[in-house]
């Protein structure tokens, strides 16, 4: 069984058991649990449900497992022949989880 989920702006195809990171939520703790309620489609061997926009009464459950930071990416500005360079760096903050139930 799987479902498609939004969440920030994004679509995500979950299964029970499978881990994901999303963006940061603050004041959550590891073992919390999240609930989302959009969710889009469910399928599985019954076949394919599909919302319009979303299935009324579907939910996805989630355990969060904590937080963790992504690969470092570098931004360089640079311009030639002026003796200008200038490199920073971002990495970006998630939130793993874990799905645990698929109901609806």
């Amino acid at each position: 069984m799987y479902a498609i989920i939004i969440d920030g702006g994004r679509q995500y195809r979950v299964e029970p058991g499978q881990r994901l990171d999303i963006d940061l939520r603050n004041g959550i703790a590891a073992g919390d649990t999240l609930e989302f309620g959009q969710v889009l489609a469910i399928g599985g061997d019954e076949g394919l449900r599909l919302g319009s926009p979303s299935i009324d009464g579907a939910k996805v459950t989630a355990k969060v497992i904590g937080e963790e930071k992504g690969e470092k990416i570098y931004v360089e500005k640079f311009r030639r022949r002026k003796d200008y360079h200038r490199r920073t760096g971002h990495r970006q903050r998630y939130t793993r989880i874990e799905i645990s139930e698929i109901a609806g």
